[in-house]
């Protein structure tokens, strides 16, 4: 009679286990998630996963701005141009900068055909 119990125990605590692991598993045949998908489409829209031979290559730039910067926020420049429009420029590991600009510098930006900074160089002439 133990002997039963003690089987009828370990098939108590193995039998969780056993429909746990197999309720977890997805068969090997099914495809990428909608999640997926949409991350690799967030991760491929990044520059960060662009190939570096493209950024260093010097890709053409498409278009240039030069403002005053009127706010930094962390990762972007919030720059007024000539005309008094405002523009936010932001920046990352990517993007060249040759000195960090603050509030009331003029700068000028670069940005290739993606609407991206890839360079930004300060016009003021005292290097602060």
């Amino acid at each position: 009679m133990m002997r039963l119990l003690t089987g009828c125990r370990r098939l108590m605590l193995v039998l969780p286990v056993m429909i746990f692991a197999t309720g977890c598993a997805q068969p090997s045949v099914q495809g990428p998630s909608s999640q997926e998908d949409l991350g690799m489409g967030i991760v491929s829209g990044t520059l960060g996963a662009q190939s570096r031979s493209t950024v260093s290559s010097g890709e053409q730039s498409s278009a240039s701005l030069v403002g005053q910067v009127q706010a930094v926020e962390g990762g972007a420049y919030l720059v007024r141009d000539v005309r008094g429009q405002e523009h936010r420029i932001p920046h990352d590991e990517n993007t060249r900068i040759d000195r960090p600009a603050h509030v009331g510098d003029r700068i000028q930006s670069w940005f290739d055909r993606h609407g991206r900074a890839v360079l930004i160089r300060s016009l003021d002439e005292d290097n602060r």
